[in-house]
């Protein structure tokens, strides 16, 4: 199976997504160690998620349209 343009759409808006929810998680945990605990070691592992959220999310993307696009193609196939 080949990827079409609605596949690498799909996976590029949830990677926005990703990053989105990631600047969301690093930057309040940052507003909350300020005002708690002070910056430690989990408030630089919290800014790694805005590497890996957004790869996460556009890899889960990618496998969540190609899945889509599979059962897609099983329904008009039964349905002919």
């Amino acid at each position: 199976m080949r990827l079409t343009p609605w596949n690498l759409l799909f996976s590029k808006h949830m990677a926005y997504a990703g990053l989105a929810c990631g600047m969301l998680y690093a930057f309040g945990g940052l507003v909350i160690d300020l005002r708690t605990t002070g910056l430690n070691g989990g408030t630089a592992l919290a800014f790694f998620a805005l590497v890996g959220m957004p790869a996460l999310f556009g890899l889960i993307g990618l496998i969540v349209s190609l899945l889509a696009e599979m059962l897609v193609r099983l329904f008009h196939k039964l349905a002919s």
